[in-house]
């Protein structure tokens, strides 16, 4: 018996119990393995869940913020913080599969942070961010991986929406940026939170944390410097950055008035606005007196010229071709400049793009202290075939303060005073009406083409800051319909109506004119001299001056008589003629000026100015020789 027993025994230990086993390991096994199926499953579920428009990342959704922490070092645009529609749908049906002891901590964690003092929460939140930076800084494996993972979230964002694409590779972008001026923008957002401690009653009641935070400030602003990245600042700018935020975190426990912080926040950001429209008004100052000051090279390239001009025999002075000047058969141009290069650069273009250049004649008419300077470069440098006629305004005797009402304004004592007391405080505002070329009767001269070329039918008047870039003859065969002026209008803005140049509270402009009629540019117009002569077009010019002699009804300039003399006599070109804003508006399509027959520079930065919008000069530049012996001798380069 006692054998069978030990029998029995050892087969169960040998056969029945290894069986037992091997069952219930299976059944382990395939309880395992059914649960990875269901991973499995739920993973291909949230890679497939339609996220509509929107590729942003989970710690961008509102419900979660207060439990997931912003990668370091990463700045978030304005569009990528934007919330997800679905997001309550989201939250609504996943909500069973977080755990609860999860939702409890971040239960607490909220109800502690509504207890807490705001300006402590705040204050936390920057610590975070900067204990983030701090860390990135001290570890380079942990941004790299960091990088490798936003890679990831990039990838899987594209999978699920190729449309955004656009989207995220601008979030990588911002956030490659922002790693190499993470330090420098966190030391300045510190001197910011600095500054605020300083102000408050709390730190001044404490001295040793007043002249601890006071030599932090000093500290860090030391280490600053000038840096606008990471790469520029000193070795000890870290030290001196965790300096600073462990005495911000003694700050932080100190202050109790939220009200106080409010407070000085408001007068920070008043001060701000205010130093701000300060340097705005400085800015337009100093942008208006670099556009009237005269650069060093085109003040002696006049006076050189001038030299040279008067050293040469009466015979030499002559321009070949004068017998076209009058035959109304021709293309003529109308150009009134004291500015010898500018006027280059139109003939020099205009000519390059003729189809036929010795059907062109250019009348030039200049003042006295250019007139020598402008024919002697025209006669060292001449047009091709192209006929060049220079005048001197002193010639034209028939214009004088008898005759013309504005050239009687301009010479009065009160327009010179108005010019050159800008230190009154009465001054006008507007700087823009303050340009001493409106004293210039050049700028008026348009006004005055039938009597400047009485033998001529048509002339195309350009200005001496545009640039030519197709050939300009079909401008003649244009059929004006009855009208003097052929013009582009510019109604694309609201600043380009009537209304923006002539004051209607006055009852003469409100009953004569339309507030919202459209403007058009001066700079490349089309002027019919016959029918100028049978409207008595300069008659209507007159009469409007002597009603503004008080300047009531516009502000000085040629705009604005220019809309009133030739009301109703415009007839608008195709706006691909004349193209303008190259010099003030940085946003000009490159479409339209490439398909432009005229470019124009209107505005205060001019192309031969260092104001002059760089990407805009290379038009202007190519017309100009800057190897020639005058140029170099006045150190004019491009």
């Amino acid at each position: 018996m006692m054998v069978r027993n030990v029998v029995m025994a050892m087969l169960f230990v040998t056969v029945i119990a290894p069986i037992i086993l091997y069952t219930d390991r299976l059944g382990s096994i395939h309880s395992s393995s059914s649960s990875t199926a269901a991973g499995d499953e739920f993973v291909e579920d949230v890679t497939a869940f339609p996220f509509n428009a929107h590729t942003g990342r989970l710690n961008l959704l509102p419900q979660e913020l207060s439990t997931l922490e912003e990668p370091a070092g990463v700045v978030y645009s304005e569009n990528s913080t934007k919330s997800f529609p679905e997001s309550k749908e989201i939250g609504t049906n996943h909500s069973h599969q977080v755990s609860a002891r999860v939702l409890a901590t971040t239960s607490n964690e909220q109800d502690q942070s509504q207890k807490e003092n705001p300006i402590i929460q705040v204050t936390r939140t920057l610590e975070q961010k900067g204990n983030q930076l701090l860390a990135q800084s001290d570890a380079k494996t942990a941004t790299s991986e960091h990088n490798r993972l936003d890679q990831q979230s990039t990838q899987t964002s594209i999978k699920v929406n190729q449309r955004e694409s656009v989207k995220t590779v601008s979030v990588k972008n911002n956030h490659e940026t922002t790693i190499m001026d993470g330090q420098v923008r966190l030391m300045k957002d510190q001197l910011i939170r600095a500054k605020v401690y300083l102000s408050l009653p709390a730190t001044r009641n404490n001295p040793q944390f007043l002249r601890e935070i006071r030599l932090c400030i000093k500290e860090v602003q030391r280490a600053l410097g000038e840096a606008s990245k990471d790469s520029d600042l000193p070795r000890n700018a870290n030290d001196k950055l965790k300096a600073m935020e462990q005495t911000l975190a003694k700050g932080k426990q100190i202050q109790d008035d939220c009200a106080a912080m409010v407070k000085k926040l408001r007068a920070m950001l008043h001060s701000m606005d205010e130093q701000l429209r300060v340097h705005k008004k400085q800015t337009l100052f100093l942008t208006q007196l670099t556009a009237k000051t005269v650069p060093k090279g085109l003040h002696c390239l006049p006076l050189r010229l001038t030299t040279e001009y008067y050293s040469l025999n009466s015979s030499q002075r002559n321009f070949p071709y004068q017998e076209r000047l009058e035959d109304p058969q021709l293309y003529h141009y109308a150009l009134f400049s004291d500015n010898v290069l500018a006027t280059a650069v139109v003939v020099n273009s205009t000519v390059a793009h003729a189809k036929d250049p010795g059907n062109h004649v250019f009348h030039i008419v200049t003042d006295r202290l250019n007139y020598a300077a402008m024919r002697m470069w025209f006669l060292v440098n001449p047009p091709g075939k192209a006929t060049i006629q220079v005048q001197n305004i002193e010639e034209f005797t028939w214009l004088n303060s008898s005759y013309s009402p504005v050239l009687k304004q301009l010479g009065s004592a009160s327009m010179i005073d108005y010019y050159f007391r800008t230190h009154r405080s009465s001054s006008d505002s507007n700087l823009k009406y303050r340009n001493p070329k409106y004293l210039s009767i050049l700028n008026h001269l348009r006004f005055y083409l039938p009597e400047i070329f009485p033998k001529l039918n048509k002339v195309l008047f350009l200005d001496d800051d545009v640039v030519v870039q197709k050939d300009l003859t079909g401008l003649w065969s244009h059929d004006l319909k009855g009208n003097v002026n052929g013009a582009v209008e510019t109604c694309g803005e609201s600043f380009h109506r009537f209304d923006r140049y002539l004051n209607f509270s006055n009852p003469l402009i409100s009953k004569n004119f339309d507030p919202h009629a459209c403007g058009w540019a001066y700079g490349m117009n089309v002027f019919d001299l016959e029918q100028w002569k049978k409207q008595n077009i300069t008659e209507v010019y007159h009469r409007w001056q002597k009603l503004n002699h008080d300047r009531q009804l516009w502000k000085l300039g040629t705009l604005p008589p220019g809309l009133i003399t030739f009301w109703k006599h415009t007839y608008p070109l195709e706006r691909s003629w004349h193209v303008l804003g190259l010099g003030y508006n940085p946003s000009v399509s490159q479409k339209e000026i490439d398909r432009a027959a005229v470019i124009h520079y209107n505005g205060n930065m001019k192309p031969w100015l260092e104001i002059g919008i760089p990407k805009y000069r290379s038009y202007w530049a190519k017309y100009v020789d800057y190897d020639h012996t005058y140029m170099r001798e006045c150190n004019i380069n491009p």
